[in-house]
Formats: structure tokens, sequence, C-alpha cells
């Protein structure tokens, strides 16, 4: 996997001993500054874009979809050739609504595509190769440039200032990062950031226990989770009767929500629920008001369409449709009306208890579905901690992990013509380190995976009782 250097990466690969050092270090300098300048940069942009009138919106977005536009047919094969196809004359795009009659591209133009998309060299040391299951089973690969995460931890600080949130308060987080170990509890601190990572990998009783006895220790604190393991971290706590009283609120993200789990976990730890939506492709990002649970679609990070089957952009209040979306961070590979795949209910296209002119959206579906394997000790991971963004499953054109037996997995695999064994290896070995034995898997090469009724692919075929 080719990973470009930057902070977030050179971090990630630092030894401990060096982190404890370069924590105390750096802790002397202002989080925004150490973060980076594009993060200070987005940050002043989207406090300035929460003030626009909606003339002021439509005017910045138009001038970064003609930049997108113009670039994309000049320097892309592949944009260019379905322009002219479609007869399109781009000069002649003046206007958003002009902007309607260029074509949609979905997962499938980006993969045969690939490198006649690139707007940059992609050996550049300042790009990454990406890789992602989506909602449809499809892998998706594509290349973004490295130092997006100042720019898109702007936008998430952003969503988390909401429920009362100020950088550098202290995070327990409940994700998909492998933790070290200590004092026999799988657990990690990050000085800088004063995150403390629990294992979501590691969920038995017994380590839900010294999870909360960790929580407890802190003071104030921020919980930042995926939906379903802030589900299991309540039901543990519900179920032996804790008190968690420190927590302010809980930052969701990754996952869907549903309503059920969400009220339970507020009445858990009586606090507020937030949750943001964004996906690894970087299009579009849309974060809780403070006043609702409806989501607030950012202006400046990409631009939003919702379409009806037909395919014509929705403005009716309950109608349900597909998000598109065109991206404006990545400067490596264009997305021009990429259909998503995720789906949501429209609501407005601006917010009357906070004045904020962006769209507002709910109910957002489709993007990583909670689903979960069960480990031998009968606990569940859930598939957005195993989800694999790397190299892993190059040459694979569907995955899907099948269980009936607790502790034992199966992971189909559809394969191209040119898949070996060494890439079958592989798949089995990197998920498995990401398992920790706590479920063997065998990988499984298939002619077809089925589809639902409805024309999805799940990404765990679960046999199990949850």
């Amino acid at each position: 996997m080719k990973k470009a250097f930057s902070k977030k990466n050179l971090w990630a690969v630092m030894p401990t001993s060096l982190k404890k050092l370069a924590g105390f270090l750096l802790s002397f300098v202002p989080l925004p500054y150490l973060i980076g300048k594009k993060f200070r940069d987005t940050s002043r942009l989207i406090n300035s874009a929460d003030t626009w009138s909606k003339a002021e919106i439509e005017q910045y977005q138009l001038k970064k979809l003609k930049e997108q536009v113009q670039v994309a047919y000049k320097k892309c094969a592949a944009y260019k050739k379905l322009y002219d196809d479609a007869g399109i004359d781009i000069s002649s795009l003046q206007t958003l609504e002009d902007f309607k009659i260029l074509p949609f591209i979905d997962k499938r133009f980006i993969n045969e595509n690939i490198n006649d998309l690139l707007l940059v060299d992609k050996n550049s040391p300042e790009v990454d190769y990406i890789t992602t299951g989506g909602t449809s089973g499809v892998p998706l690969t594509f290349y973004i440039n490295g130092g997006r995460s100042q720019i898109e931890y702007a936008y998430l600080v952003d969503g988390w200032k909401k429920s009362g949130f100020k950088l550098g308060d202290v995070k327990a987080v409940l994700r998909g990062r492998v933790t070290g170990t200590k004092g026999g509890v799988n657990r990690s601190y990050d000085s800088i950031f004063r995150e403390h990572y629990y294992s979501s990998f590691h969920t038995s009783d017994n380590d839900m226990a010294e999870y909360v006895k960790h929580l407890q220790s802190l003071k104030k604190c921020f919980l930042h989770v995926y939906p379903s393991s802030i589900y299991q971290l309540a039901r543990y706590i519900k179920k032996n009767n804790i008190s968690i009283t420190n927590v302010q609120a809980i930052l969701a993200e990754s996952e869907n929500v549903y309503p059920e789990q969400r009220d339970f976990v507020e009445s858990v730890f009586n606090c507020r629920y937030f949750s943001s939506y964004g996906h690894t492709e970087k299009l579009i990002a849309a974060g809780e008001c403070e006043y609702s649970s409806n989501y607030h679609v950012w202006p400046t990070y990409g631009y939003f369409e919702l379409i009806d089957e037909q395919g014509n952009v929705i403005t009716k209040q309950g109608e349900v449709g597909e998000i598109v979306g065109t991206g404006f961070i990545n400067t490596v590979m264009p997305f021009i009306r990429y259909k998503t795949g995720d789906y949501a209910e429209y609501v407005a296209d601006c917010c009357d208890k906070c004045n904020r002119n962006h769209i507002i959206i709910k109910d957002i579906r489709g993007h990583n579905i909670q689903e979960h394997l069960v480990t031998n000790e009968s606990n569940m991971i859930s598939w957005s901690a195993i989800n694999m963004h790397d190299d892993t499953f190059d040459d694979v054109l569907k995955y899907q992990f099948y269980q009936d037996t607790p502790g034992k997995a199966i992971i189909k695999v559809v394969v191209n013509k040119g898949f070996s064994d060494i890439q079958k290896d592989r798949i089995g070995k990197n998920i498995g380190q990401k398992l920790d034995g706590r479920v063997i898997v065998k990988v499984e090469i298939v002619e077809n995976i089925e589809l639902t009724e409805r024309g999805k692919s799940v990404f765990v075929d679960q046999r199990i009782k949850l």
C-alpha cells in the first residue's frame, strides 16, 4: 500500500516511545498550529460560510464547479470523452442549473478509467492510493491528496463544536483503531489530541468492564465512536446498572444511526448523541444541527444533490433520493456528479433554527451498514472496524463475509483473471491480523455473490442469531 508523506501518516508509524517524547514537546504548541495551515484556513472558511446568504453560497459553489469541470476536461481523458460523447460544450456551463446536463458517474466509471482520471502523477509522494468497499460490495479504487486530513478534520471539529466540544478537549474513542495493551487493557493514549483509544476488536464483558472503569476515571470527556460500538457499550452499562456522569456528548460516525439505538444510548449516558456523515471519496460531508438531529450539508466541502429514480434533483420536503456529490477537496482525481449509493430524506434548503443556509437532510441510509462478525466468545465485531482501506482487495471484484459459527468465518471473493494465490493469502493474513484471533477466517474464491431483494450486497451474510 502506498501512503503519502504527511503528519498523520508519520505519527501513525512512529514508535510509542518517540510518541511520548514528541507528545510532551509538542504539547506546548497550540493545537491549531500543530495540525497545520490547511486546518486553520479551512476552519476560517467554514465559520465564514455559516453566515453566507444563499446567493453567496451559490456563487462560491459555481466557482468551484467551473474549476472542477474545466480542469477535468483539460487533463482527464475519461472526462473529455464522457462530455464530448454527450455533446456538451463545457464553456456553456454558467449557472448551477446548467450543471444538471452533465452525466452522472458511478463506481464502475471510476474503476474502469482510474488512470485516465488523474490530474497529477499517481506516484507523487503527495498522493494516497485508496480502496473502499462502499455499500455495493464492489471495491472502489482511486487516488487522493495525502494532505486532505487537515481539511477533513476542520469539518469534523466544526460538527463536534455543536455538542460543546472544543479543540483539545478529552475524547474517549471506541472505533476501528488497533490499540496496544496498557496494564492488561486493550487501550492506548494520544497525548497531543488527548484521545484515549479503546479496542473495538476486544469487547468481552471483561474488556467492557475495564473500558468503563477507565472512562469513569476521566473528568469531562466526549465519546468518539461507531454507532454500533457505543450501542454495545451502552448495553453493557445498562445491564450492569453502572452510572456514567462525565460524558458530555456522543460523537458518532461511519455507520447508519438507528433511532432506537440513539434513544437508548442517550438514556444511558444522559447526554446528546451527535452524528456526522461522510465517505472515503471525500465528496459530501454533513453534521447534525445543535438544535435537532437533522444533518446540515457543508456547502464548502462539496456540491450536494439529491436525485430521484429519474435523475431529477429533489427539492420537496419528505422525498427520499440518492446522494450525488461533486467534491472540492480532492486535487488528485475529480469526482463530478458521482452517485454515492447512499440515500437520505430532503428537509429544506436552510435551517430556521440556527439560520444557516445549508441544505438539510435526515435519515441517511446505505453507508457502511451496521453488520457484525461474532467472535469465539460470542462477542460482536463491527464491520466498520474490519473494513480495509489499502491494497488488501486489489483484483477482487466483490467480497462478502459468511458466518454460521462463532469464531469462524469465510471471506467469499469474486476475482479478476490475474488474481494469484499470493493475493489470496494476503487477504487472509491482513484480515486475520485485524481480527487478532477472535475470528478465524478462510478465503474462498466463488463465481458470484448473491444480491438482496433490493439489488444490494451485504458485507456479512450472518447466519448466527445476534
